[in-house]
């Protein structure tokens, strides 16, 4: 490594201007389109705090809360802290190569792999529990690969912390860690359990976790149930078909398949790092077997990146001159060119025009972006418009965690009441008291709403000025002013709770 003036190494200097490139790409784009809906799901929880919420683990929706308090209802600001998740574990995949023996062409390289990837590029653009679960596994893969190389077992604490907070972020981190235990016992770095740090490494994964627990054993394990539900749906609408392509389009760049394969293959000759294999072959495994979704192995490969650049430099080193430029040559304008493609497709580059329509022609969470101020407008019109002493007694009812999350953190702004929703955890917050006597219902069908509601009429729709068609405007565009319930209250909780 050759230093600078200042001291700090040259390569560090590369890897932290391709982490702020990233952070500034997202930066520059972040307030464009709107909330997704997952997103509004996320702000309406942080709200609410508690150690546990039905569909996911409490930690982003704490973060959220903190961004809230600093900044309110701004994009940019609620996805600081994804931005900043996506901006280290792109440099902390660049350390992991220089750990892996790679110098300054090896790191670099591995980081735009991932920074030019697609996962990488969406996981800035929103607050998800996939932003920081994916910051989490790197760090984790890296813990590793530092006590596997130094041999100091004192590792584990850093490797307990980062598994506890990714357990209070989302728990498909216990595939990674299947994959941790089952490398390290299959390998010669079993003798690594022998240390006393590897039990307190665990403790402390347990301890952070055990607020979650605590609050999954009070309500039941209600988070399994959830997630049962949903795996049984996304495998019945085939979301779990084409796993293995998606480790090859989705999950990485492209372009950078020969560099994660062969990485992959020198972990596996690695005698010291051949856990490492393991750590991406189990879970692999477990999710195609379960029928996991595409995306799931997604924080399983800057690992893979950072020994395969690594690996690569040194073949390349071997090669003559106009070979080693041609194999360089050909292999960064591809990942340059995929990269390119992926961000016109996962950024809100454009607030207009023709990258605009082609982002949002290929992109479902973009899509769902659109149109949750026109929905507000369209409800409040219908509440404003029932005479005072109705409008006095009208709940707004919704039938997805996106409505709900809408009309909660954007719904003041047009003079909305809290919303009332049996998904998720606001089914576990109940219902006001006393009952509104009338309710404009969202996110229904009209023969769902007049199962469940009295004297149901249709009062509006959903629609958007960029007709962009979404779960709103295209699944239940109608909106209804219905009475109570059929069903007293207390049961009609009970009976309509959802997941979603």
């Amino acid at each position: 490594m050759r230093p600078t003036e200042q001291g700090v190494p040259a390569d560090t200097v590369v890897l932290c201007g391709i982490a702020a490139a990233v952070a500034l790409a997202h930066l520059l784009t972040n307030q464009r389109y709107g909330f997704h809906r997952d997103e509004l799901q996320f702000l309406s929880d942080a709200q609410h705090l508690e150690w546990g919420f039905v569909a996911y683990p409490p930690l982003t929706p704490f973060l959220e809360r903190i961004l809230l308090s600093i900044f309110g209802v701004s994009m940019e600001g609620l996805r600081l802290f994804s931005v900043i998740a996506q901006a280290v574990a792109v440099y902390v995949t660049g350390l992991m190569a220089r750990e892996l023996g790679g110098r300054r062409l090896a790191q670099a390289t591995a980081a735009l792999c991932v920074a030019l990837s697609g996962p990488s590029l969406f996981n800035g653009t929103e607050f998800q529990y996939t932003s920081f679960d994916f910051l989490w596994w790197v760090l984790i893969a890296y813990c590793v690969i530092r006590l596997l190389h130094s041999e100091n077992p004192r590792w584990w604490l850093a490797i307990g912390v980062f598994t506890g907070l990714g357990l209070m972020t989302k728990y498909a981190v216990m595939f990674f860690v299947a994959g941790l235990l089952g490398g390290f016992l299959l390998t010669g770095a079993r003798r690594w359990f022998a240390s006393w740090y590897f039990l307190a490494g665990t403790g402390i994964a347990l301890a952070i976790f055990l607020p979650n627990l605590i609050w999954l054993v009070h309500h039941n394990f209600i988070s399994y149930h959830f997630l049962q539900y949903i795996h049984a749906r996304d495998v019945g609408e085939g979301r779990a078909q084409g796993f293995l392509r998606g480790q090859f389009l989705l999950c990485v760049n492209p372009a950078s398949t020969p560099l994660w394969i062969g990485g992959l293959a020198a972990f596996f000759l690695s005698r010291r790092y051949r856990a490492l294999a393991w750590m991406y072959a189990i879970p692999l495994a477990l999710f195609y077997f379960g029928k996991g979704r595409q995306y799931y192995m997604a924080a399983a490969y800057p690992m893979l990146m950072a020994m395969g650049a690594a690996a690569g430099e040194r073949w390349v080193e071997s090669l003559k001159r106009g070979w080693r430029r041609a194999v360089e040559g050909v292999f960064f304008i591809g990942i340059a060119a995929c990269g390119l493609f992926a961000a016109v497709v996962v950024l809100p580059i454009a607030s207009g025009g023709p990258l605009m329509r082609f982002a949002l022609e290929n992109n479902d969470d973009l899509r769902e972006e659109i149109g949750w101020h026109e929905e507000l407008q369209s409800v409040a019109a219908i509440l404003h418009a029932l005479p005072p002493e109705q409008r006095a007694n009208t709940g707004v009812f919704t039938g997805n965690y996106g409505e709900a999350g809408a009309v909660e953190i954007l719904g003041p702004a047009y003079h909305l009441p809290a919303p009332i929703s049996t998904t998720n955890s606001a089914w576990l917050r109940g219902y006001p008291t006393p009952p509104p006597t009338t309710l404009i219902v969202l996110g229904y069908s009209q023969g769902v709403a007049e199962r469940a509601f009295t004297n149901c009429r249709l009062a509006g729709d959903v629609r958007n000025a960029l007709g962009v068609e979404n779960e709103e405007s295209r699944d239940h565009p109608d909106i209804f002013v219905c009475g109570p319930p059929r069903l007293p209250w207390p049961e009609f909780w009970k009976e309509y709770q959802q997941f979603g």
